[in-house]
Protein backbone atom coordinates (compact mmCIF):
# COMPACT_ATOMS: atom_id res chain seq x y z
CA UNK A 1 0.00 0.00 0.00
CA UNK A 2 1.42 3.36 -1.23
CA UNK A 3 1.12 6.42 1.61
CA UNK A 4 0.03 9.94 0.47
CA UNK A 5 0.86 12.86 2.63
CA UNK A 6 -1.21 16.29 1.41
CA UNK A 7 1.15 19.60 2.03
CA UNK A 8 -2.04 21.65 1.33
CA UNK A 9 -5.55 20.85 1.52
CA UNK A 10 -6.45 18.98 -1.47
CA UNK A 11 -9.53 19.36 -3.50
CA UNK A 12 -11.83 15.89 -2.15
CA UNK A 13 -12.52 14.94 -6.06
CA UNK A 14 -9.18 14.41 -6.51
CA UNK A 15 -8.66 12.38 -2.94
CA UNK A 16 -11.54 10.42 -4.38
CA UNK A 17 -9.70 8.64 -6.65
CA UNK A 18 -7.15 7.12 -4.74
CA UNK A 19 -7.94 3.09 -4.77
CA UNK A 20 -7.80 1.20 -2.13
CA UNK A 21 -4.32 0.73 -2.96
CA UNK A 22 -3.54 4.26 -0.58
CA UNK A 23 -3.79 5.65 2.47
CA UNK A 24 -3.62 9.37 3.56
CA UNK A 25 -1.33 9.67 6.52
CA UNK A 26 -0.52 12.90 8.58
CA UNK A 27 3.65 11.96 9.00
CA UNK A 28 5.73 13.00 5.82
CA UNK A 29 8.49 11.14 6.52
CA UNK A 30 5.90 7.94 6.25
CA UNK A 31 5.17 9.56 2.53
CA UNK A 32 5.64 7.48 -0.87
CA UNK A 33 4.22 10.56 -2.36
CA UNK A 34 3.49 14.13 -1.96
CA UNK A 35 0.70 16.51 -3.03
CA UNK A 36 1.40 19.97 -2.63
CA UNK A 37 -0.43 23.28 -3.63
CA UNK A 38 1.55 26.72 -2.46
CA UNK A 39 3.54 25.16 0.43
CA UNK A 40 7.19 25.70 0.27
CA UNK A 41 9.16 22.09 0.32
CA UNK A 42 12.60 23.90 -0.05
CA UNK A 43 13.58 24.11 4.04
CA UNK A 44 12.23 20.59 4.07
CA UNK A 45 13.94 16.80 4.66
CA UNK A 46 13.00 15.02 2.04
CA UNK A 47 12.30 11.19 3.26
CA UNK A 48 14.33 8.10 2.07
CA UNK A 49 11.05 6.94 1.19
CA UNK A 50 9.32 9.54 -1.03
CA UNK A 51 9.19 8.06 -4.41
CA UNK A 52 6.91 11.05 -6.15
CA UNK A 53 5.59 15.02 -5.32
CA UNK A 54 2.31 16.13 -7.06
CA UNK A 55 2.04 20.21 -7.33
CA UNK A 56 -1.77 20.44 -8.16
CA UNK A 57 -1.32 23.72 -10.62
CA UNK A 58 1.62 25.06 -12.67
CA UNK A 59 4.15 26.58 -10.69
CA UNK A 60 6.68 24.65 -8.98
CA UNK A 61 8.93 27.47 -7.50
CA UNK A 62 7.75 25.93 -4.20
CA UNK A 63 9.64 22.71 -4.46
CA UNK A 64 13.56 22.06 -4.96
CA UNK A 65 13.80 20.94 -8.30
CA UNK A 66 17.24 19.30 -8.88
CA UNK A 67 17.49 17.93 -4.63
CA UNK A 68 14.18 15.97 -5.77
CA UNK A 69 15.52 15.00 -9.29
CA UNK A 70 19.24 13.88 -7.54
CA UNK A 71 17.44 11.55 -5.37
CA UNK A 72 15.27 10.06 -7.97
CA UNK A 73 11.73 11.64 -6.95
CA UNK A 74 9.42 13.09 -9.74
CA UNK A 75 8.38 15.80 -9.23
CA UNK A 76 4.58 16.33 -11.43
CA UNK A 77 2.69 19.36 -12.08
CA UNK A 78 -0.78 19.85 -13.81
CA UNK A 79 -0.51 22.45 -17.03
CA UNK A 80 -3.87 23.25 -18.52
CA UNK A 81 -6.05 21.99 -15.40
CA UNK A 82 -6.74 25.60 -14.26
CA UNK A 83 -6.33 27.37 -17.09
CA UNK A 84 -9.51 28.07 -17.46
CA UNK A 85 -9.81 29.81 -14.33
CA UNK A 86 -6.47 32.15 -15.33
CA UNK A 87 -8.41 32.94 -18.56
CA UNK A 88 -11.20 34.04 -17.54
CA UNK A 89 -9.89 36.58 -15.16
CA UNK A 90 -7.08 38.02 -17.40
CA UNK A 91 -10.08 38.82 -19.65
CA UNK A 92 -11.76 40.04 -16.27
CA UNK A 93 -8.60 42.32 -15.42
CA UNK A 94 -8.70 43.56 -19.40
CA UNK A 95 -12.13 44.83 -18.82
CA UNK A 96 -11.09 46.41 -15.74
CA UNK A 97 -8.74 48.15 -17.44
CA UNK A 98 -10.21 49.09 -20.00
CA UNK A 99 -13.26 50.55 -18.07
CA UNK A 100 -12.77 52.01 -14.36
CA UNK A 101 -15.74 49.63 -13.35
CA UNK A 102 -14.09 49.20 -10.19
CA UNK A 103 -13.96 53.21 -9.75
CA UNK A 104 -17.15 53.81 -10.45
CA UNK A 105 -18.27 51.17 -7.80
CA UNK A 106 -16.75 52.68 -4.98
CA UNK A 107 -18.25 56.03 -6.10
CA UNK A 108 -21.79 54.23 -5.79
CA UNK A 109 -21.01 53.06 -2.32
CA UNK A 110 -19.78 56.67 -1.18
CA UNK A 111 -22.76 57.92 -2.20
CA UNK A 112 -25.31 55.05 -1.06
CA UNK A 113 -27.07 57.51 1.11
CA UNK A 114 -28.11 59.97 -1.80
CA UNK A 115 -31.46 59.99 -2.21
CA UNK A 116 -30.57 61.68 -5.53
CA UNK A 117 -28.05 59.18 -6.51
CA UNK A 118 -29.39 58.12 -9.88
CA UNK A 119 -29.31 61.80 -11.11
CA UNK A 120 -25.54 62.26 -9.73
CA UNK A 121 -24.18 59.04 -11.00
CA UNK A 122 -25.67 60.84 -15.08
CA UNK A 123 -23.04 63.27 -14.01
CA UNK A 124 -20.68 61.40 -12.59
CA UNK A 125 -20.36 58.59 -14.63
CA UNK A 126 -18.03 60.17 -17.02
CA UNK A 127 -15.11 60.19 -14.82
CA UNK A 128 -15.47 56.44 -14.96
CA UNK A 129 -15.88 56.16 -18.87
CA UNK A 130 -13.39 54.00 -20.83
CA UNK A 131 -12.66 52.33 -24.15
CA UNK A 132 -13.73 49.41 -25.69
CA UNK A 133 -11.90 46.07 -26.17
CA UNK A 134 -13.16 44.74 -29.79
CA UNK A 135 -10.65 46.71 -32.21
CA UNK A 136 -7.74 47.04 -29.88
CA UNK A 137 -4.57 45.15 -30.35
CA UNK A 138 -3.84 41.90 -27.61
CA UNK A 139 -0.20 40.67 -27.37
CA UNK A 140 -0.16 37.41 -25.52
CA UNK A 141 3.32 36.16 -24.58
CA UNK A 142 3.57 32.87 -24.07
CA UNK A 143 0.71 30.53 -26.01
CA UNK A 144 1.03 27.66 -23.88
CA UNK A 145 -2.66 26.14 -22.11
CA UNK A 146 -3.76 29.90 -20.42
CA UNK A 147 -2.00 31.65 -23.40
CA UNK A 148 -3.44 29.75 -26.39
CA UNK A 149 -7.40 30.17 -24.49
CA UNK A 150 -6.42 34.34 -23.51
CA UNK A 151 -5.97 34.68 -27.28
CA UNK A 152 -8.80 32.25 -28.19
CA UNK A 153 -11.31 34.11 -26.24
CA UNK A 154 -9.73 37.54 -27.36
CA UNK A 155 -10.62 36.61 -30.56
CA UNK A 156 -14.05 35.98 -29.61
CA UNK A 157 -13.80 39.21 -28.14
CA UNK A 158 -13.56 41.01 -31.62
CA UNK A 159 -9.82 41.81 -30.56
CA UNK A 160 -6.72 41.59 -32.99
CA UNK A 161 -4.56 39.35 -31.61
CA UNK A 162 -0.91 38.46 -32.05
CA UNK A 163 0.94 35.76 -29.97
CA UNK A 164 4.41 35.16 -29.63
CA UNK A 165 6.05 32.11 -28.39
CA UNK A 166 9.67 30.54 -29.71
CA UNK A 167 8.47 27.00 -28.02
CA UNK A 168 5.07 27.00 -29.27
CA UNK A 169 4.23 23.20 -29.43
CA UNK A 170 2.76 21.38 -31.82
CA UNK A 171 -0.59 20.50 -29.57
CA UNK A 172 -0.78 24.78 -28.37
CA UNK A 173 -0.15 25.37 -32.15
CA UNK A 174 -3.27 23.17 -33.09
CA UNK A 175 -5.79 24.59 -30.02
CA UNK A 176 -4.89 28.53 -31.29
CA UNK A 177 -7.50 30.21 -33.44
CA UNK A 178 -6.40 30.91 -37.39
CA UNK A 179 -6.85 34.43 -36.51
CA UNK A 180 -4.65 34.79 -33.97
CA UNK A 181 -1.61 36.49 -36.09
CA UNK A 182 2.12 34.04 -34.78
CA UNK A 183 4.73 37.08 -34.85
CA UNK A 184 8.61 35.48 -34.25
CA UNK A 185 10.05 38.87 -32.64
CA UNK A 186 8.52 40.19 -29.16
CA UNK A 187 9.32 43.37 -30.25
CA UNK A 188 7.03 43.40 -32.73
CA UNK A 189 4.18 42.92 -29.50
CA UNK A 190 5.73 45.59 -27.55
CA UNK A 191 5.61 48.03 -30.92
CA UNK A 192 2.23 47.45 -31.60
CA UNK A 193 0.06 46.32 -28.85
CA UNK A 194 -2.30 48.24 -26.85
CA UNK A 195 -2.42 45.27 -24.30
CA UNK A 196 -0.19 43.10 -23.13
CA UNK A 197 -0.53 39.64 -21.20
CA UNK A 198 2.80 37.46 -20.10
CA UNK A 199 1.88 33.70 -19.88
CA UNK A 200 5.76 32.57 -19.67
CA UNK A 201 7.93 30.51 -16.97
CA UNK A 202 9.53 32.35 -14.54
CA UNK A 203 13.04 31.22 -15.54
CA UNK A 204 16.48 33.22 -15.76
CA UNK A 205 16.20 34.14 -19.04
CA UNK A 206 12.37 35.52 -18.28
CA UNK A 207 12.86 37.27 -14.65
CA UNK A 208 12.28 40.80 -15.22
CA UNK A 209 11.51 40.63 -18.78
CA UNK A 210 8.84 43.36 -18.48
CA UNK A 211 11.47 46.39 -17.80
CA UNK A 212 12.36 49.52 -18.60
CA UNK A 213 13.83 49.04 -22.07
CA UNK A 214 10.85 46.73 -23.03
CA UNK A 215 8.25 49.49 -21.55
CA UNK A 216 10.22 52.35 -23.72
CA UNK A 217 9.76 50.05 -27.17
CA UNK A 218 5.55 50.21 -26.35
CA UNK A 219 2.66 52.18 -27.48
CA UNK A 220 2.01 55.22 -25.38
CA UNK A 221 -1.36 54.37 -23.31
CA UNK A 222 -0.81 50.47 -22.93
CA UNK A 223 -2.61 48.03 -20.95
CA UNK A 224 0.64 45.63 -19.45
CA UNK A 225 -1.22 42.12 -17.32
CA UNK A 226 0.18 39.51 -15.47
CA UNK A 227 -1.07 36.81 -14.03
CA UNK A 228 2.03 34.76 -14.67
CA UNK A 229 4.37 34.80 -12.15
CA UNK A 230 5.64 38.24 -10.18
CA UNK A 231 9.10 38.69 -10.98
CA UNK A 232 8.65 38.36 -14.34
CA UNK A 233 8.03 42.37 -14.63
CA UNK A 234 10.22 45.29 -12.59
CA UNK A 235 7.26 46.47 -11.19
CA UNK A 236 9.27 49.40 -10.32
CA UNK A 237 9.61 50.32 -14.07
CA UNK A 238 6.29 49.96 -14.40
CA UNK A 239 5.59 52.58 -11.62
CA UNK A 240 7.91 55.02 -12.97
CA UNK A 241 5.94 54.42 -16.33
CA UNK A 242 2.45 55.34 -14.90
CA UNK A 243 3.80 58.24 -13.72
CA UNK A 244 5.24 59.21 -16.90
CA UNK A 245 1.77 58.22 -18.76
CA UNK A 246 3.85 55.63 -20.83
CA UNK A 247 1.42 53.23 -19.39
CA UNK A 248 -2.03 53.43 -18.74
CA UNK A 249 -2.49 50.32 -16.26
CA UNK A 250 -0.65 47.43 -14.52
CA UNK A 251 -2.89 44.37 -13.88
CA UNK A 252 -1.39 42.25 -11.39
CA UNK A 253 -2.89 38.86 -9.86
CA UNK A 254 0.47 39.27 -7.17
CA UNK A 255 -0.31 41.79 -4.39
CA UNK A 256 2.85 43.31 -3.09
CA UNK A 257 4.10 46.41 -1.01
CA UNK A 258 5.45 48.09 -4.60
CA UNK A 259 1.99 47.89 -6.37
CA UNK A 260 -0.71 47.89 -3.64
CA UNK A 261 -3.00 50.34 -4.25
CA UNK A 262 -0.48 52.57 -6.28
CA UNK A 263 -2.13 55.04 -9.14
CA UNK A 264 -3.10 53.12 -12.24
CA UNK A 265 -2.62 49.48 -10.49
CA UNK A 266 -4.97 46.89 -10.44
CA UNK A 267 -3.68 44.40 -7.97
CA UNK A 268 -5.76 41.18 -7.50
CA UNK A 269 -5.56 38.65 -4.38
CA UNK A 270 -3.80 35.87 -6.66
CA UNK A 271 -6.74 34.67 -7.52
CA UNK A 272 -6.11 33.47 -10.77
CA UNK A 273 -6.97 29.60 -10.70
CA UNK A 274 -8.99 30.08 -7.11
CA UNK A 275 -11.99 28.47 -8.50
CA UNK A 276 -13.69 25.03 -7.28
CA UNK A 277 -13.43 23.94 -10.81
CA UNK A 278 -9.72 24.85 -11.41
CA UNK A 279 -8.65 23.66 -7.86
CA UNK A 280 -11.31 20.34 -8.87
CA UNK A 281 -9.42 19.44 -12.10
CA UNK A 282 -5.71 20.23 -10.99
CA UNK A 283 -5.79 17.66 -7.41
CA UNK A 284 -7.65 15.04 -10.22
CA UNK A 285 -5.03 14.87 -12.55
CA UNK A 286 -2.26 15.58 -9.82
CA UNK A 287 -3.70 12.35 -8.24
CA UNK A 288 -3.90 10.41 -11.88
CA UNK A 289 -0.26 11.08 -12.35
CA UNK A 290 0.81 10.09 -9.56
CA UNK A 291 -0.94 6.73 -9.83
CA UNK A 292 0.38 5.99 -12.95
CA UNK A 293 3.74 6.68 -11.82
CA UNK A 294 3.57 4.83 -8.38
CA UNK A 295 2.13 1.59 -10.22
CA UNK A 296 3.50 1.53 -13.52
CA UNK A 297 6.71 3.91 -13.32
CA UNK A 298 5.08 5.88 -16.01
CA UNK A 299 5.83 9.51 -15.97
CA UNK A 300 3.78 12.41 -17.28
CA UNK A 301 3.84 16.15 -16.97
CA UNK A 302 7.19 15.80 -14.68
CA UNK A 303 9.27 19.00 -14.24
CA UNK A 304 12.76 17.35 -13.48
CA UNK A 305 12.45 13.89 -15.37
CA UNK A 306 11.61 13.07 -18.51
CA UNK A 307 8.34 11.65 -19.83
CA UNK A 308 7.94 7.71 -20.53
CA UNK A 309 5.44 5.72 -20.45
CA UNK A 310 5.38 1.65 -21.14
CA UNK A 311 1.79 1.33 -20.11
CA UNK A 312 0.98 -1.49 -17.96
CA UNK A 313 3.71 -3.83 -16.83
CA UNK A 314 2.91 -7.28 -18.29
CA UNK A 315 6.01 -9.23 -17.44
CA UNK A 316 6.93 -10.33 -13.61
CA UNK A 317 9.21 -7.33 -13.24
CA UNK A 318 10.03 -3.69 -14.15
CA UNK A 319 13.04 -1.78 -12.79
CA UNK A 320 13.18 2.39 -13.27
CA UNK A 321 16.69 3.82 -12.77
CA UNK A 322 17.22 7.37 -12.42
CA UNK A 323 20.61 8.02 -13.46
CA UNK A 324 22.93 10.83 -14.68
CA UNK A 325 22.62 11.84 -18.44
CA UNK A 326 25.81 10.06 -19.44
CA UNK A 327 27.28 8.15 -21.96
CA UNK A 328 27.72 3.94 -21.28
CA UNK A 329 24.95 3.68 -18.78
CA UNK A 330 22.79 1.83 -20.54
CA UNK A 331 25.41 -0.66 -21.05
CA UNK A 332 25.98 -0.83 -17.76
CA UNK A 333 22.90 -1.87 -16.47
CA UNK A 334 22.05 -4.28 -19.58
CA UNK A 335 25.24 -5.77 -18.48
CA UNK A 336 23.82 -5.92 -14.94
CA UNK A 337 20.91 -8.14 -15.57
CA UNK A 338 22.70 -10.50 -18.13
CA UNK A 339 25.51 -11.42 -15.62
CA UNK A 340 22.68 -12.53 -13.03
CA UNK A 341 20.89 -14.30 -15.99
CA UNK A 342 17.65 -11.91 -16.70
CA UNK A 343 16.16 -11.17 -19.80
CA UNK A 344 14.90 -8.11 -20.82
CA UNK A 345 12.05 -8.25 -22.57
CA UNK A 346 11.32 -4.48 -23.03
CA UNK A 347 13.17 -1.11 -21.86
CA UNK A 348 13.19 2.40 -23.04
CA UNK A 349 15.81 5.56 -22.02
CA UNK A 350 14.68 9.04 -21.99
CA UNK A 351 16.82 12.22 -20.89
CA UNK A 352 16.00 15.78 -19.93
CA UNK A 353 18.83 17.72 -19.13
CA UNK A 354 21.36 16.43 -16.71
CA UNK A 355 18.74 13.90 -15.50
CA UNK A 356 17.88 10.68 -17.46
CA UNK A 357 14.87 7.81 -16.29
CA UNK A 358 15.44 4.25 -17.66
CA UNK A 359 12.75 1.49 -17.45
CA UNK A 360 13.16 -2.34 -18.07
CA UNK A 361 10.99 -4.73 -18.19
CA UNK A 362 12.16 -8.37 -17.36
CA UNK A 363 10.95 -11.61 -16.90
CA UNK A 364 12.27 -12.27 -13.47
CA UNK A 365 12.08 -9.55 -10.83
CA UNK A 366 15.85 -8.59 -9.54
CA UNK A 367 17.19 -9.90 -6.11
CA UNK A 368 18.13 -7.31 -3.41
CA UNK A 369 21.71 -7.88 -4.25
CA UNK A 370 21.55 -6.80 -7.85
CA UNK A 371 19.52 -3.88 -6.91
CA UNK A 372 23.04 -2.71 -4.79
CA UNK A 373 24.89 -3.69 -8.19
CA UNK A 374 22.71 -1.34 -10.22
CA UNK A 375 22.98 1.17 -7.20
CA UNK A 376 26.41 1.23 -7.10
CA UNK A 377 27.17 2.40 -10.86
CA UNK A 378 28.61 5.55 -10.88
CA UNK A 379 25.54 8.37 -12.12
CA UNK A 380 22.34 6.27 -10.75
CA UNK A 381 20.76 8.15 -8.51
CA UNK A 382 18.17 5.74 -7.44
CA UNK A 383 16.82 2.44 -7.90
CA UNK A 384 13.19 1.26 -7.88
CA UNK A 385 11.39 -1.94 -8.20
CA UNK A 386 8.25 -0.88 -9.67
CA UNK A 387 6.57 -4.70 -10.18
CA UNK A 388 8.33 -7.85 -8.75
Amino acid sequence: MFQIHCLNPISKVGLERLTANYSLTENAAEADGILVRSASMHEMELPDKLLAVARAGAGVNNIPLDKCAEKGIVVFNTPGANANGVKELVIAGMLLAARDVVGGIEWVKSDAGDAGIAKAAEKEKKKFAGTELEGKKLGVIGLGAIGAKVANAAIGLGMEVYGYDPYLSVDAAWSLSRSVKHVLNVDDIYGDCDYITIHVPLLDSTKGMIDEGAIAKMKDGVVILNFARDLLVKEEDVLKAIGEGKVRRYVSDFPNSTTAGQPGCIVIPHLGASTEESEDNCAKMAVKQMINYLENGNIANSVNYPSCDMGVCTQNGRVAVFHKNVANMITQFTACFGRNGINITDMTNKSRGEYAYTLLDVEVPPTAEMVKELEAIDGVFRVRIVKG
